[in-house]
């Protein structure tokens, strides 16, 4: 799905940001629209990580004033950046979106020792389906209103409502993190033909074309939309009960930290 040089330049520049910052990637994947699997022949490279310091650098009185990200600019449509292992756990526990994707990314570009492992293995634990339920909720309905209204629309913007409101329904029926491939979501409507055609047809055109552009809306989807909106208006997800987390991610942290910098 990447094609061999960028895959090798992005490998290169993720040694290079461990060489400059004195740090070693444990996880870094594609993310955006690339993993998603709804990507345009001219989307941008997402590419995403999670480093690690040497040990001592996390013992230190001013360590809330030290910078937990890497960012860079992006070059030749390749976008990079990554946060901080202590970071990272700290936004696993809150069930970030992002990081939630990050571990679940098809595409991946390095993984050191069993960090990914581990945080994937805790996932059924930490993850929160209600929190997730949320943030999908309100990304559907600000793209939706944002962009799918009017006479004429943005057709990609379709994918970035479809994707949050059927892993919704990933989420309602399974009690899991939704997985990141749409592909792997759209069984949630084959109940609809219709629909699931109408689908099927956009994301070949958003496959081809470096930029669907404006168009007449695609009513089906339009009306599967409102309706699922409407839905989800009207529900309110129970809490599932969550077990202590913080010493498995502790765990995680430290085990973390010895790891083998020799290779």
């Amino acid at each position: 799905m990447i094609p061999a040089p960028v895959r090798e330049e992005i490998l290169q520049r993720i040694r290079r940001a461990e060489s400059e910052h004195d740090v070693m990637v444990l996880l870094a994947v594609e993310s955006g629209s690339r993993a998603w699997g709804f990507e345009s022949p001219n989307s941008d490279y997402d590419a995403r990580f999670i480093y690690v310091h040497r040990r001592d650098w996390y013992l230190s009185v001013g360590l809330e004033e030290k910078r937990d990200v890497i960012e860079y600019p992006i070059v030749d449509d390749i976008d990079l950046n990554g946060w901080d292992l202590r970071k990272a756990l700290r936004l696993f526990w809150k069930s970030n979106p992002a990081f939630i994707e990050w571990v679940q990314s098809p595409i991946v570009y390095a993984e050191n020792g069993d960090f990914a492992a581990r945080v994937r293995a805790l996932m059924p634990t930490v993850y929160s389906c209600v929190s997730g339920v949320h943030h999908y909720r309100s990304m559907a309905k600000t793209n939706y209103r944002g962009y799918l209204r009017g006479d004429e629309v943005p057709l990609k913007k379709y994918f970035y409502v479809l994707r949050p409101l059927l892993s919704v329904r990933w989420l309602e029926r399974y009690q899991t993190a939704a997985p990141i491939e749409f592909a792997k979501l759209l069984h949630l409507v084959d109940d609809q033909p219709a629909l699931l055609t109408d689908i099927h047809e956009l994301l070949a055109r958003k496959r081809a074309a470096p930029e669907l552009g404006l168009s007449a809306p695609v009513h089906s989807i339009n009306d599967f939309i409102e309706t699922e909106l409407e839905r989800l208006e009207q529900i309110q997800p129970n809490a599932s009960p969550r077990g202590e987390v913080l010493a498995a991610l502790d765990a995680v942290f430290r085990n973390s930290l010895e790891a083998d910098w020799a290779t």
